[in-house]
């Protein structure tokens, strides 16, 4: 059974933050499991740091968007919005160029928070970096 309130498409997805960081760095949803999103980002000079590797802020920033948007498409958003409080990252090996794959799953999804978990990949598929958010879902402000 599907975890999503909300599920969009892929379009749907790819579209929703033009001229923002998400389009800077080349973030692509992928996929969309009954648990889990999938997206990818470009390992190139938008993405390196100063020794040529994938910048640790990058994945940062794929694994955020990643867990942010599977978190919000979880609610119902005309009542709630989800805000991260916390992120945390580890990276595990140097990637230099080609497609980071990031795939995130929930560990918790409850009325007022929600944990997820992201792991990013290499080509190769070997884990480049593991990553955790908290994400508090806060009920929308009546204007």
């Amino acid at each position: 059974m599907a975890i999503w309130f909300q599920q969009p498409t892929l379009d749907q997805l790819n579209g929703m933050a033009p001229r923002t960081l998400v389009d800077h760095l080349g973030i692509r949803f992928t996929e969309i499991g009954d648990d889990f999103m999938r997206a990818t980002m470009p390992v190139d000079e938008r993405t390196h740091q100063p020794l040529g590797v994938l910048h640790g802020g990058a994945s940062v920033a794929l694994a955020e968007t990643l867990a942010s948007t599977a978190a919000t498409c979880c609610v119902d958003t005309t009542r709630f919005v989800c805000l991260g409080q916390e992120i945390n990252a580890n990276h595990l090996r140097p990637v230099t160029s080609g497609l980071v794959t990031g795939t995130t799953r929930p560990y918790h999804i409850g009325a007022r928070s929600q944990v997820w978990g992201i792991e990013l990949r290499d080509p190769a598929g070997n884990l480049t970096c593991i990553s955790r958010i908290t994400m508090a879902t806060v009920e929308r402000r009546r204007v």
